[in-house]
């Protein structure tokens, strides 16, 4: 809808990295309205960088710190729909628990993609699970989902293989 705002965060995460010769503050610098230091390092400083950290070039960044380095792009987006594919890889779990409060804390609307079980059961309220034959679209938590004995039955059919005559 027009009154919609998107903010995307891939799994594939290189091409925001590679061949880049920002530090952190400037990387960060060139998504964000406020051009001042101070702001920018607040923003990465949530994101648990701190001190002498926030120079450090975006080449030599863990998996963890960039997916970091992205969620805090996307909150300085302020987009009211959230798009992740697979926001939990490269996290510790400390990390992992942090997103996944934040994520329950948000007002807006999610759509995500993920293989962790804990953040699928704690953040989503509507399941939807597209296969061959069709999909599932049911507004339920994830536990309940997979212990649905009529949802089992319709996921099997989803995943049917066809006869060959």
């Amino acid at each position: 809808g027009v009154t919609t705002s998107r903010s995307y965060f891939p799994k594939d995460n290189g091409k925001y990295f590679d061949n880049c010769e920002y530090n952190l503050i400037d990387w960060l610098r060139q998504f964000s309205q406020s051009q001042y230091e101070s702001d920018i390092r607040g923003w990465l400083g949530r994101m648990l960088f701190s001190g002498d950290e926030v120079t450090k070039k975006t080449q030599v960044l863990s998996g963890g710190e960039k997916v970091r380095c992205l969620l805090a792009r996307m909150m300085l987006s302020g987009a009211n729909v959230l798009l992740l594919d697979e926001p939990t890889n490269h996290l510790d779990l400390e990390s992992i628990t942090s997103l996944n409060n934040g994520l329950i804390a948000y007002p807006e609307v999610i759509l995500f993609a993920s293989h962790d079980h804990e953040c699928v059961a704690t953040v989503a309220n509507r399941i939807i699970e597209i296969g061959h034959h069709g999909y599932i679209d049911k507004m339920i938590n994830y536990n309940d989902y997979l212990e649905d004995e009529t949802l089992a039955a319709q996921r099997e059919n989803l995943y049917r293989k066809e006869k060959r005559r």
